[in-house]
């Protein structure tokens, strides 16, 4: 019996920006699963390292070539050092898959519901919107750009980032990232027109609500996983692997004529 991957032995890597968890790091998981190389550039504190070194190891053990980084992916220095290190890293290989999975942002309310609060920690101001829209939206071309630059996308590269039903609701304390998303968007939208004629496909995918470490950073994260359970068809959450699926579906060949698209991975949670 053929078990061959069908990414094995191509030499084209997914670089996923924020894989370390969630759904980046269900995402490196199942590409590794089909013989994709995978190169992740995360941020996390050495607190945080030796459960990290775990999750890579599984990535490991699927036989492919990986690559990690903890650097902070939004300082431009830092970026084009990590470029220029993958073009050594790479031996000739090319990024099959850019993985836009970053969260960065501020999570403040508009107006302080109660002045008393000592650990107040403000109201969203200019620069929280700036830091944040930075970080979660205009990100995604600066590392395009880059790597575009750099001549190391594949001829036939996939980009995909990931939004949310935040792109169109208002939750409390979510401004910031809401502008966020709304920016992804058009900027995928902005990448799959202008790079199509050198085979490059950019998509967004928003996933139902899915419990991870950046769904409970937002006050009142109970609750929408509350809301969630009872109008999602299948009265469950979606899973990082669920989206994982999705983006593994997009690098296929067959996936060539999706571009531009906001494509939603929630089981018909929005539906209702």
């Amino acid at each position: 019996m053929n078990t061959m991957k069908e990414f094995q032995n191509k030499n084209e890597w997914a670089l996923i920006l924020g894989g370390s968890s969630g759904l980046g790091l269900a995402t490196a998981k199942k590409l590794a699963q089909h013989g994709m190389n995978i190169c992740i550039v995360h941020r996390n504190s050495r607190s945080q390292q030796k459960n990290i070194e775990v999750a890579f190891e599984e990535i490991t053990k699927e036989g492919v070539d990986f690559a990690s980084y903890n650097t902070d992916a939004f300082h431009p220095e830092k970026r084009q050092a990590l470029i220029q290190d993958l073009q050594e890293e790479l031996e000739g290989g090319t990024i099959k898959t850019l993985v836009h999975s970053v969260a960065k942002g501020n999570l403040k309310p508009m107006v302080e519901e109660n002045v008393t609060l000592s650990l107040s920690k403000g109201t969203l101001q200019t620069d929280d919107f700036q830091l944040t829209i930075q970080a979660m939206g205009i990100s995604l071309y600066d590392w395009t750009k880059a790597i575009f630059d750099a001549n190391l996308f594949s001829k036939d590269a996939r980009i995909i980032s990931f939004t949310s039903e935040g792109n169109s609701k208002a939750w409390k304390n979510y401004a910031a990232v809401s502008a966020a998303k709304v920016t992804l968007e058009a900027i995928t939208r902005n990448i799959a027109l202008e790079f199509a004629p050198y085979g490059i496909r950019a998509n967004c995918i928003q996933a139902g609500v899915t419990d991870t470490a950046s769904l409970r950073m937002i006050p009142g994260s109970d609750q929408i996983k509350e809301h969630s359970l009872k109008r999602n068809p299948f009265k469950r959450l979606t899973l990082p692997e669920d989206v994982a699926n999705v983006v593994y579906l997009l690098t296929k060949d067959e996936a060539a004529w999706i571009n531009g698209s906001i494509i939603k991975v929630d089981g018909g949670e929005h539906l209702s």
